[in-house]
């Protein structure tokens, strides 16, 4: 399980999801107070539901195609999360009193994404590799 490069990609995508939220926020509101997910329900839901996904997948190791599947659902449920981000502070930044700056929390999906799909190359490859040995008995 763990001396396939997928599963290092997603305990790293596990960790950005599942970890890095609580320390980095998502944006600085103009009194000072920064702003993190655990405020707003749905945010937590969409990070728990995400690191919950990478879990399941890293769980999976023997059934890459459900593997695939969950790492694909996954990457939606990050690139919802992002526009909801992006979303948020289009709209909310034309109102100077209540954000003032964006935090690094914003862009933790992008990074989430891109190991995501590190993984899914991966997972990817190595069904290829079985499938082209199962050609040749």
């Amino acid at each position: 399980m763990i001396q396939r490069i997928q599963t290092v990609y997603l305990i790293l995508a596990l960790v950005i999801t599942g970890v890095l939220p609580f320390f980095f926020p998502l944006w600085t509101l103009s009194n000072g107070k920064e702003f993190f997910f655990m405020v707003n329900q749905g945010y937590v839901a969409l990070f728990g539901l995400s690191t919950s996904l990478s879990l399941l997948s890293i769980l999976f190791y023997k059934k890459r195609q459900h593997q695939f599947v969950i790492g694909r659902l996954n990457i939606i449920l990050n690139l919802i999360l992002l526009g909801l981000f992006v979303y948020r502070s289009l709209n909310v930044s034309g109102e100077t009193i209540v954000v003032s700056e964006k935090g690094i929390g914003m862009f933790l999906p992008i990074i989430s994404i891109v190991f995501l799909v590190l993984a899914n190359k991966a997972i990817k490859k190595d069904e290829d590799l079985v499938k082209s040995v199962d050609r040749l008995r």
